[in-house]
C-alpha cells in the first residue's frame, strides 16, 4: 500500500495538475498501520523485517516532504497513527466535522513518526503536542483546527461539495507560481525534516522488539479477541 501511494505521488508530482489531494474511502480517512503485519510470516531475521518495513514507510514520508506541488488532505473521517502525523507535512488540511485525530503510539509501545516529533510542537505548541503524541489525546476536528493542524472544518453533509468547490477554484491558479511559492516556503525546512525523519526511524527500528512494544501489541490483540 505504501509503495502504491509513493507511485501515485510520483505520478501526481509530474503530471499537469496544479495540486494534489489525498483522502480516504468510506468512513475512515485511514486507520493507520495494520498491526497484523507484526505477525506475518517473513523470510529472514526480525531485524531484516524491521528494516524492510520501516524503509517503505520512511520512503513514503520522504516523498511527502519532497512533493513539489501543493498537497491537500481531505480528512473525511477518523485518522489514526501515521494518518494523523503525516498531516503536519501537508500544505492544507480540510476536515469533516466527523473526523477525529489520534496517535496511540505509547499504547502500542511505539514512537512518533512522519516528522511529528518536530512538526507537531511547531504547529500546536509543546504542551498540546505532548498530550497528543505521548498521552494519546484524541482531537476532534474542531480541536485540531483550533491548534493549527487542520485548516478548516466543514459539516459532514456538505464536506465534499464545499471542499471540492474550493479546490476547483484553486486549480485555476498558475501551476508554476504555486509550485515555486511552495518550494520557497518549504525549502528552509526540508533538510531539517529529512533529518528528523531519519532520527525517528532510527528509534523505531531499535525499539521495534523492545519489551514495551511486544507487550503492547500482545495486549492489543488480546483486547481485540475479546470483542
Amino acid at each position: 500500500m505504501y509503495k502504491e501511494v509513493c507511485s501515485a505521488l510520483d505520478d501526481a508530482g509530474q503530471d499537469d495538475s496544479v495540486l494534489t489531494v489525498i483522502t480516504g474511502q468510506g468512513d475512515y480517512f485511514s486507520s493507520g498501520n495494520d498491526l497484523n503485519n507484526a505477525l506475518r510470516a517473513f523470510k529472514g531475521s526480525p531485524d531484516e523485517m524491521v528494516k524492510e518495513t520501516s524503509g517503505v514507510v520512511r520512503n513514503f514520508v520522504c516523498k511527502v516532504i519532497d512533493f513539489p506541488k501543493p498537497l491537500v488532505a481531505m480528512v473525511n473521517g477518523p485518522a489514526i497513527g501515521i494518518a494523523t502525523t503525516i498531516l503536519g507535512l501537508c500544505d492544507l488540511v480540510y476536515a469533516s466535522d466527523k473526523a477525529t485525530f489520534n496517535t496511540p503510539f505509547s499504547k502500542l509501545g511505539q514512537h512518533p513518526e512522519a516528522c511529528s516529533s518536530y512538526t507537531f510542537p511547531r504547529i500546536m505548541g509543546l504542551s498540546k503536542a505532548t498530550e497528543v503524541l505521548l498521552f494519546n489525546k484524541t482531537l476532534t476536528a474542531r480541536e485540531a483546527c483550533n491548534v493549527g493542524l487542520v485548516t478548516e472544518v466543514f459539516p459532514d453533509a456538505t464536506f465534499k461539495k464545499e471542499v471540492w468547490s474550493k479546490l476547483i477554484d484553486y486549480a485555476t491558479l498558475p501551476k508554476n507560481c504555486l509550485a515555486l511559492s511552495k518550494q520557497l516556503i518549504r525549502k528552509v525546512e526540508k533538510e531539517k525534516l529529512h533529518a528528523v525523519c531519519e532520527r525517528e526511524f532510527e528509534l523505531l527500528n531499535t525499539r521495534a522488539y523492545s519489551d514495551d512494544a511486544i507487550n503492547a501489541v500482545q495486549r492489543f490483540f488480546q483486547r481485540k479477541s475479546q470483542l
